[in-house]
């Protein structure tokens, strides 16, 4: 059995970047498209672009007559991304905006086009990030009793109970990766997670018992990831974790940036699960959180690579033993 996010080395198993640029996926796309546009009422107008190839996902873009509309693909362990996407612009219109039209066997997706991210349109403020927060957290509190929904079209369960099993299994994983590969953990590092691990699982004991639920954890929250009136996108990582996850990679964007500040967007998120716990239980949640979003961020990584060529390794191999390390740091 091959290692996850392995380079494929036989060839009966294609990299998702090659699958994606050859000829007959592109007939297949063009057709489907095609098809998906007509019976929105459009037409399309020029040929189809393909702007963008990474490992996990592709994205071309459609020009119709009343406007331009976007496509993108996902790797099958992102696959759930298009179903997803539809059940929260259904559950949550105000935060999400429905697509065109899903394939959701397939992972496909055809959404329009709504103008450019909050971060195209000008250099993120706090009071820019104070409402993105707040809008990622509403999401969060609307579908908090969606759980078997969301776990059932393949969004992981990484609740806190499962992560110290997942920490194990993910040690194993990286350890048994070969000689070379970016991710592939050294002794001193397998001495230094071991040595955090008790921590860790009193981190996710915390987090199980506290009165802030799991619930959708977007993985990926900044202003590229939202269009300017505030929506989001981008649910490609999206985990089944505790909420107070989603503040991690704010807060690490932010801590780079001395023109943002942290504690109003903390703040603000805080004060969207006022009424169940006050001020200084999240702040413990958000402490506790630093070791489990780490262990489930690796996961993310893990999943994204796994159709990885060789030279995309090299690329972005690293990143799964950067997050899992980062427990090291929590």
């Amino acid at each position: 059995m091959m290692t996850p996010f392995e380079p494929y080395a036989f060839a009966m198993v294609q990299p998702f970047s090659s699958l994606v640029t050859s000829q007959a996926w592109r007939h297949d796309v063009e057709a489907w498209v095609h098809d998906r546009v007509e019976e929105s009422g459009r037409r399309l107008s020029g040929p189809l672009d393909q702007v963008r190839v990474r490992p996990w996902s592709t994205q071309l873009t459609v020009p119709t007559d009343h406007g331009r509309l976007w496509f993108k693909a996902n790797t099958p362990s992102m696959g759930f991304e298009p179903a997803l996407h539809q059940l929260l612009a259904t559950l949550s219109p105000d935060d999400v905006a429905a697509p065109v039209a899903i394939d959701p066997v397939r992972g496909w997706m055809l959404t329009a086009d709504r103008g450019p991210t909050l971060g195209e349109v000008r250099n993120p403020t706090t009071d820019d990030w104070v409402r993105l927060i707040q809008h990622a957290a509403a999401l969060q509190r609307r579908v908090a009793d969606r759980r078997d929904e969301l776990v059932g079209l393949g969004v992981h369960d990484c609740s806190p109970p499962r992560v110290p099993e997942r920490f194990d299994s993910l040690v194993e994983q990286l350890s048994n990766l070969p000689a070379g590969h970016p991710s592939r953990l050294r002794p001193d590092d397998l001495a230094a997670l071991e040595d955090r691990r008790a921590d860790l699982v009193e981190a996710a004991v915390v987090l199980e018992r506290s009165p802030v639920p799991s619930s959708l954890q977007h993985g990926d929250v900044h202003p590229d990831n939202a269009f300017a009136d505030l929506k989001v996108f981008d649910f490609g990582d999206v985990q089944w974790a505790h909420a107070v996850e989603v503040l991690r990679v704010p807060f690490g964007i932010i801590s780079q940036d001395d023109t943002v500040e942290w504690g109003p967007v903390r703040d603000a998120y805080f004060e969207v699960w006022g009424d169940v716990a006050d001020r200084r239980t999240m702040a413990a949640l958000f402490e506790a959180t630093a070791f489990t979003q780490a262990v489930n961020r690796c996961l993310v990584w893990v999943d994204t690579l796994q159709l990885a060529d060789a030279d995309e390794i090299a690329e972005w191999g690293v990143a799964p033993r950067h997050q899992l390390m980062r427990v090291v740091d929590a």
